[in-house]
């Protein structure tokens, strides 16, 4: 059956009309074919030409983009680390603070905070969330015209893309394109654990971390495993803007979008809706949380590092490369030293001087503490210090801002005794800004930055290792290094050098020489007390260290030898061979006499100081130890390891013995004494001061270490008549080898085997001093004329003869005649003082191991 217009029930055309039947095609069939016909080759042809634009507009796009493959070899720039002695984080060195934490140590909830905030669907996409997009763009072009922010809908992986591989925030279609193009490839060239490992160790998180690691310690000072929910939220935060969600400076608005965060990991099931509401309950930042810093007063010591470190490797990896470097220093003693050291600054100056005035001025009526709260301190003023401003000239009253966000204003009275020392100087108004240092009960001090400054360095004696070192007053207000970078004057601390000399070439510490006038062509030396003793022996002068007696010592043995044992104890690069420099006319370092100080103490083993115990790459592997000791492999004896040490012997250690002895003496009862004050333990020094009293200088050590003290102006100038290295030096010194003692077991100073120590008559009392075999205590010997060098008025240079505590030079002029001689009149010294029993090291706590 058909229809009436000839087509069956189904709809087809029947009869002829039907494809293949016989007959003539109707007109009606063939425009549709033919309409058919053209839309389908309008389409084809559009698309065909729509097709060719994209390929166009994707090889335009495409052309240029970087290649991902190096990321298959990813190793971010990671912070370097400076650990001192007892392993704590000293310093980072980093051009971005990142520390590296790779995927399998990364803690599940801090991958599910980020993942919960930043691309829920990150481990289902394949780069780009399509659907994230339409959100986005949708929402872009209703909020048109406003000042609203577009809406991001990168994933992590798009992120990746963009911080690694184009370095670019600038938003434009061009870029998205791109950035979804390189996610794409990233997706296929690298895993989903790699893409977020990179993420997670890349992106910034503010306040100068790169990554999470770094951020876990800006943060909360902690490592990541250490990290609750409320804290993993937190990190999680923050990629959205660093900034707006800084915990220090917008606490509710940090907290509101951590809570976020939480309500997103609970409605994803990584954490509980109940442990979601008590994270929401915790402080945003801890409040006794106290950001982590370099250890207190290690500055100088970590600056040291690191230029050593760029001076081996480069900036490059230094700052980037992710070293641990595993240092000597002793926290707990460079706290003390700089506390020593800035005492005796200020006890100088307040002694020499008085106050200075204020650095500046503000109006103290009305609102003083907002004026004050604008009021820049000076980069040298002291942690412990406040800026005050004077509210009343008449009674002292002065006022000060604790605390910060909010400052509180806090008032105090000034006694009586700093108004009256301030009054010795300028004096004081009502607005004048000050410094002053809180006391207990509302009082407080005045301060003022000393105007001279001081270095100091502490070193094992037997191994080198730097355990403290302070360059200067303050590091923020300048980083000059004076312990290492200050070429001064040493005055009589140079002294034990000519005659530690003088004990090599057989000369015994009970020698006598004449400390009588004597002169050298026009120049005419002298004690520092303008007295004369006549025949003296080694042990008194250098107990008392007299001029007269070192210089015909020096003449004697003459100053070829002084000068090559100076520069082989790595004290000087080089000197003139003329006997002012015996007196110190020479330039050394606080570092470098510290080390030759060392050596001595170490029984003549040359002792090269070091700040690093090695040097660890980013994997852990040793890249450097020093040189000179190590210990012996496999195959030990049976009484355990034993450290070999291949530093050379530059000293003998018997000659050593007897400098060692002889020093003892200068600190028991010599120009030492200060320096020695109170301590029950064995310890040896000398004290030094140059010409004019420009240098004050102590330099001593126990049985295993070494301080070395300076004081001095930057530009040379007097520190004030009669103001020696005993005298402003010592008591520093004593401060921090008291610290260092209390710490460490008794020990004696090693006596070598053959070496005898023996109590005789000086002549000016008894002492005790070690002498070699064939050495008879208190019998000197004919030695004849001198060996040394004859010294010409061209090669004296004797407008550096310095001063020192007993150790002055009157009217230095340029000598003219050879020197020689042991006496005024060219003569040997006749023995004296009778020699008694030898005596134990127990006796005078010497002897013994070391």
């Amino acid at each position: 059956m058909t229809l009436a217009d000839g087509s069956g029930r189904d709809g087809r055309i029947d009869g002829p009309s039907r494809p293949g039947a016989d007959g003539p095609r109707r007109p009606r069939y063939r425009m549709v074919r033919w309409l058919a016909g053209t839309t389908l080759a309008v389409v084809v042809l559009a698309g065909s030409v729509g097709g060719l634009v994209a390929w166009r507009e994707y090889e335009r796009l495409s052309e240029g983009l970087p290649t991902v493959d190096g990321l298959r070899t990813y190793q971010p720039p990671v912070m370097s680390r400076l650990y001192s002695g007892e392993d704590e984080v000293m310093a980072e060195l980093a051009a971005e603070r990142r520390i590296f934490v790779p995927y399998s140590a990364i803690p599940v909830r801090v991958r599910s905070a980020f993942l919960a905030a930043e691309d829920q669907k990150f481990f289902t996409h394949g780069g780009v969330d399509p659907l994230a997009i339409l959100r986005a763009g949708v929402t872009d072009m209703m909020m048109h015209g406003t000042k609203h922010r577009p809406i991001g809908a990168s994933t992590i992986t798009q992120q990746v893309a963009r911080i690694m591989l184009l370095g670019s925030n600038a938003v434009s279609m061009d870029r998205k394109i791109k950035e979804a193009l390189l996610a794409m490839r990233l997706e296929q060239t690298l895993s989903k654990e790699q893409i977020l490992e990179i993420y997670l160790n890349e992106i910034y998180l503010g306040e100068g971390a790169y990554g999470i690691g770094a951020a876990a310690q800006t943060y909360f000072n902690k490592p990541l495993d250490q990290l609750d929910n409320a804290e993993a939220a937190f990190l999680g935060a923050l990629p959205k803007s660093p900034t707006n969600y800084n915990p220090h400076r917008f606490v509710q608005a940090a907290t509101n979008r951590r809570n976020w965060v939480l309500d997103r990991m609970a409605d994803l099931h990584d954490i509980t809706p109940e442990e979601a509401r008590a994270a929401q309950q915790e402080p945003l930042v801890p409040a006794n949380f106290t950001r982590p810093g370099p250890v207190p007063g290690s500055e100088w010591f970590a600056e040291e590092v690191r230029r050593e470190l760029i001076e081996r490797y480069g900036i490059g990896t230094t700052m980037e490369g992710g070293l641990s470097v595993h240092t000597s220093l002793d926290s707990h003693l460079q706290q003390a030293a700089t506390s020593a050291l800035r005492e005796g600054l200020m006890r100088y100056d307040r002694a020499h001087g008085g106050w200075r005035g204020a650095f500046m001025h503000i109006d103290a009526g009305g609102d003083w503490a907002g004026a004050l709260a604008h009021v820049t301190a000076p980069p040298a003023m002291l942690e412990q210090w406040r800026v005050a401003v004077v509210l009343s000239a008449a009674t002292g009253r002065v006022g000060w801002l604790e605390g910060r966000d909010p400052a509180v204003p806090h008032t105090g009275d000034l006694p009586a005794r700093e108004r009256a020392w301030m009054h010795t100087g300028k004096g004081i108004q009502t607005g004048d800004v000050i410094m002053i240092e809180p006391q207990a009960e509302g009082s407080v001090v005045v301060r003022q930055v000393p105007q001279v400054e001081g270095a100091l360095a502490s070193v094992d004696v037997h191994t080198g290792r730097v355990v403290a070192m302070v360059g200067g007053w303050s590091f923020r207000a300048s980083q000059f290094n004076r312990a290492t970078q200050a070429a001064r004057q040493p005055g009589s601390s140079f002294k034990p050098f000519v005659y530690l000399a003088a004990m090599e070439n057989g000369i015994s510490p009970s020698q006598k020489f004449d400390d009588s006038p004597v002169s050298y062509g026009e120049w005419h030396p002298n004690n520092y007390e303008k007295d004369f003793w006549g025949p003296t022996t080694l042990h008194d002068a250098l107990r008392e260290s007299r001029n007269l007696v070192t210089i015909r010592l020096a003449a004697q043995i003459g100053m070829k030898p002084v000068a090559e044992l100076a520069q082989n104890l790595g004290l000087v690069h080089s000197m003139p061979l003329v006997l002012p420099a015996a007196l110190g006319a020479v330039e050394t370092t606080v570092m470098r006499e510290a080390a030759a100080y060392a050596t001595i103490a170490n029984g003549g083993r040359l002792v090269t100081p070091t700040l690093i115990d090695d040097i660890k790459d980013r994997n852990g592997n040793v890249m450097w130890r020093p040189e000179g000791l190590s210990w012996q492999p496999d195959g030990a004896p049976a009484t355990g390891p034993q450290m070999a040490d291949t530093r050379p012997q530059v000293v003998s250690p018997a000659s050593a013995s007897q400098i060692v002895a002889m020093m003892q003496d200068v600190v028991r009862r010599g120009t030492g004494v200060h320096a020695g004050a109170g301590i029950d333990r064995p310890i040896a020094g000398k004290t030094g001061t140059s010409q004019d009293f420009n240098d004050a200088w102590f330099a001593g050590f126990s049985p295993d270490l070494v301080t070395v003290v300076w004081i001095g102006y930057d530009t040379p100038q007097s520190l004030g008549k009669n103001e020696t290295g005993g005298v402003i030096a010592g008591p520093i010194w004593n401060q921090v080898m008291k610290v260092a003692l209390a710490s460490r077991p008794r020990l004696d100073f090693r006596v070598p085997d053959g070496v005898q120590l023996a109590r005789y008559d000086t002549g000016m009392g008894m002492a005790i001093d070690a002498f070699k075999p064939g050495q008879v205590p208190g019998v000197s010997v004919d030695l004849g004329a001198g060996s040394g060098t004859a010294l010409t008025a061209a090669d004296t240079g004797a407008e550096n003869m310095p001063d020192s505590e007993n150790d002055m030079a009157a009217s230095p002029g340029n000598p003219a005649a050879p020197v020689g001689g042991t006496t005024s009149a060219g003569q040997p010294v006749a023995p004296t003082g009778p020699v008694v029993a030898p005596v134990s090291g127990g006796d005078i706590g010497m002897g013994g191991l070391y």
